[in-house]
């Protein structure tokens, strides 16, 4: 997959994520490029883990598994915040 639309599935995936999380209001563009980045490698790893494909390329499985992987993400990263 090019570089330009998987940075459109990663911002897709991340705004979506935000969204589902409730931080959209503290998220910019930029981060939620990088959340769904991110969240397509980890929802990539984890789909591979339980033997199922990971990012295929530009379509709506693929920003399903990206948006999964960034829902995961978050929820990390506010399970540490809030210690």
């Amino acid at each position: 997959m090019s570089i330009i639309a998987f940075l459109v599935l990663g911002g897709i995936a991340g705004w979506i994520a935000s969204m589902l999380m409730g931080t959209d209001a503290s998220q910019g563009i930029f981060l939620n490029i990088v959340v769904g980045v991110i969240g397509a490698f980890i929802g990539g790893m984890l789909f591979n883990a339980f033997g199922s494909a990971g990012v295929s390329g530009f379509n709506i499985y693929s920003l399903v598994v990206a948006v999964i992987g960034a829902v995961v993400l978050l929820g990390i990263v506010r399970m540490f915040r809030r210690v």
